[in-house]
């Protein structure tokens, strides 16, 4: 979504000026307990399918959407696709002239599309995002539950945790009066410095396809529509209105677009957001390649394509070449999907059928959904069980925690320590929250005033669930804070202290990226003092994504909490304190210098405007994202793709493979050797013996999430997706398995390989859905 540095893309801020404090929520439940019909609610009565065929529920909804659009006059099908805004313009810093509130609209939310009574057709009420149900600029913010960032979510490696997750906020939009979730962030980790890394699913197309794709499923679960954004290559923030992305076909689908497909496949999106920037000449959303060529030709995809809120740049090339939903006006220069497209539709610039097809596919996603059936009754927060999903958010920041080091054991903290010191990051009172649209407002609102003060992205939330308090609750020794802004006074304490923890927190958000991978504000220099003071110092990281530490090597202890949702403070404590054994494995490299990525120097610069074309070379990695480029170079990260510690031990043993049909199949035994229940990820990579035109020596086949008890074992047996063995080949469109010997490796990180066995595949030809 747009910031107010953009004056040429509508002065509307989603986020625009500070509220005087923000909220903080409360609580939730375990992921066994989740599932769709938790949150199912009942059907309003039926309509009369005498006057109303469309309504009879026994039909396929491609039967019902041809029932009721040949009922529609033009205007009506217009209606559908054109979306407004829906945050009163009083509350606006720079508010926006002719632009009129949607009456019926949710109050300071994403977005409104007015229903026709008529023939019974809903309203389309849109809220913001994939971490819970997000508010606009107002008085009065919706008090949620929210998630761990999705990169949190992706650190969990757990399909599982992501349906849960997905399950709880979409239940929550429900009971917001809401139909619509603008959630499904996908981008793959093109730069790790991205100012909404941490909304998305980390750099690897089967990891983050997987987790996104089930999170889009549990939103879905509660008959409400879930976009799959933001398509395609947003991978960075500045000049994101206008930078142009040059990739090849082939490297675009063995990689973010395979990330997109394999996400569809599993949560079935009703709709697809199109991003701000142009790829390869054209903005993605009047992409002919993009829109209709990949995603509904290739793909099948029958739902529709929404802009991104300020991302519509015309009317007839972007309703030929696939746009179907103008959405939140007025952020576009025009309303061009309004009178405009009456006029092109009546003089035949676009065609009659188009126009059927683009409220066809809303009404698709309506009924495929049950929007029709099931409608959205307004607000009825009243009815929101903020206690069982304060555990399901607990849960997942638990399970998406990433232990990077743990030296001496210094973690959990012993019992026998009587004195704790805990620095900075505000870690007496709350958590971290990223920036932007997908902000979520927490009950109670923040306990820190805003420190970033300058509007959008901000205001710099916190959520009030504390992890100090949350060690105090589990330790009888004596825990003190100091804010770390006195350097001296903080390693005079940590000196004197049995274990020290550092708070450290990096806050990035949505139209900004991070000038480098350090963490700000001089945090760096407090953690290396403190850890001269006292080896024993633990730190905790809040961070979007990864960062550098040139502090590592005298810390005892390392643990990535991202920005951890509204019951992160207990999580943290929980995991410290041994509550919980952390089980979460990076779903990005870390480098160790920005040296060591494709971009070192940002492309861009922020000081263009919105009439400029900056480009941006993304053959340079093309398909070898992450770990794959570091392979490729040979190059040694600080921390590798899918590293992360237990407070147990395992053994990964058992590793077989065999071709089986057109890909091949591997298993695996996992057993805890330890005294501490816990779960390991066992992690498959595949790499051809010869060449086989792969991107990078090896790719993430595959991985299961196993939890055991000590002295237990389990065995997991994984299908990998052809896709992830073979080529794309553009002129034939088809993914291509060259015959020959290829290693099947079992590892517990991208650079910590347990085993690996040969199995001979033959060649296989498959079609473009890798079929």
């Amino acid at each position: 979504m747009p910031s107010t540095s953009s004056a040429a893309h509508g002065a509307l801020s989603r986020h625009a000026f500070k509220l005087a404090t923000t909220t903080a929520l409360a609580a939730l439940m375990t992921f066994g307990a989740i599932a769709p019909a938790a949150f199912a609610q009942n059907a309003p009565a039926a309509e009369s399918t005498a006057n109303r065929p469309w309504m009879n529920t026994s039909l396929s909804a491609s039967e019902r959407t041809a029932l009721v659009l040949k009922e529609m006059t033009l205007p009506e099908k217009l209606t559908l696709v054109f979306g407004y805004f829906s945050t009163d313009n009083q509350w606006q810093k720079t508010p926006v002239k002719n632009y009129v509130y949607p009456e019926k609209g949710m109050p300071f939310s994403a977005g409104f599309v007015p229903g026709i009574d008529r023939l019974g057709i809903p309203a389309q009420w849109q809220t913001d995002a994939g971490v819970g149900v997000a508010t606009q600029t107002g008085p009065t913010p919706r008090q949620r539950t929210a998630l761990p960032s999705g990169i949190a979510t992706a650190a969990s490696w757990n399909p599982k945790n992501a349906f849960a997750g997905g399950a709880m906020i979409g239940n929550e939009a429900f009971l917001s009066g809401f139909n619509v979730q603008l959630a499904g962030g996908m981008n793959l980790m093109r730069d790790a410095r991205n100012g909404r890394n941490f909304e998305y699913g980390g750099e690897d197309p089967l990891l983050a396809g997987v987790i996104t794709g089930n999170a889009m499923k549990g939103i879905q679960s509660n008959n409400v529509i879930t976009t799959m954004k933001h398509y395609a290559f947003n991978g960075q923030e500045t000049n994101r209105f206008t930078m142009d992305h040059k990739i090849d076909d082939q490297a675009g689908r063995q990689s973010d677009l395979l990330a997109f497909q394999i996400a569809y496949e599993i949560g079935d999106p009703g709709s697809v957001m199109c991003s701000y920037n142009r790829v390869n000449g054209f903005y993605a959303c009047e992409s002919q390649y993009l829109l209709n060529e990949v995603l509904k030709q290739d793909w099948g995809f029958k739902g529709y394509v929404m802009s991104d809120w300020g991302a519509t740049h015309s009317t007839i090339p972007a309703a030929n070449q696939g746009l179907d939903q103008q959405s939140g006006w007025a952020f576009d220069r025009s309303n061009y999907f309004e009178g405009a497209l009456r006029e092109a539709v009546n003089n035949g610039y676009v065609s009659q059928a188009r126009i059927d097809d683009m409220a066809g596919r809303v009404l698709w996603a309506m009924f495929d959904n049950g929007l029709f059936d099931n409608v959205a009754k307004g607000d009825q927060a009243d009815k929101i069980d903020f206690a069982a999903h304060a555990v399901i958010t607990r849960t997942g920041a638990e399970e998406g925690i990433v232990l990077l080091k743990n030296t001496g054991g210094v973690l959990p903290l012993a019992k026998t320590a009587k004195s704790i010191v805990v620095i900075g990051a505000h870690a007496d009172v709350g958590v971290l929250s990223g920036g932007g649209s997908s902000q979520v407002y927490p009950v109670g609102l923040s306990p820190v005033a805003d420190e970033f003060g300058k509007g959008f992205p901000g205001p710099k939330t916190w959520y009030p669930s504390s992890p100090m308090k949350g060690i105090q609750a589990r330790t009888k020794a004596s825990v003190t804070y100091l804010d770390g802004k006195d350097v001296n006074a903080a390693a005079a304490a940590a000196a004197k202290a049995d274990v020290v923890v550092v708070f450290a927190e990096q806050w990035t958000g949505e139209s900004i990226d991070a000038p480098d991978l350090n963490l700000p504000d001089g945090q760096d220099a407090l953690i290396a003092a403190v850890a001269k003071a006292n080896p024993k110092t633990v730190v905790v990281l809040e961070t979007g994504g990864p960062v550098v530490m040139p502090w590592v090597d005298n810390v005892a202890a390392v643990l990535e909490a991202w920005y951890p949702g509204t019951s992160g403070g207990e999580a943290i404590a929980r995991v410290l304190t041994g509550e919980v054994n952390p089980s979460g494995h990076l779903p990005a490299t870390f480098p160790a210098s920005l040296d060591q990525t494709p971009r070192p120097i940002m492309e861009g610069d922020p000081k263009l405007d919105n009439d400029s074309h900056p480009h941006s070379d993304y053959n340079i990695d093309g398909a070898a994202i992450g770990y794959k480029w570091f392979d490729k170079r040979g190059a040694k990260p600080l921390f590798a793709f899918g590293h992360g510690l237990s407070y147990t031990t395992f053994q990964l043993s058992g590793l077989s493979a065999q071709a089986s049909g057109k890909s091949l199949t591997a298993s695996f035994t996992i057993k805890n050797t330890g005294k501490t229940a816990g779960a390991e990820v066992g992690q498959v990579y595949v790499s051809p013996v010869g060449d086989a035109g792969w991107e990078a020596p090896k790719r993430l086949a595959g991985f299961e999430k196993i939890t055991l008890k000590p002295g237990k074992s389990g065995k997991a047996t994984v299908t990998v997706d052809p896709r992830l063995l073979a080529t794309f080949d553009s002129a034939s469109k088809t993914w291509n398995i060259k015959a020959g010997d290829y290693k099947v490796i079992l590892a517990t990180s991208a650079t910590e390989p347990v085993s690996e066995v040969i199995v001979h595949l033959d060649a296989q030809t498959l079609n473009v859905k890798g079929q």
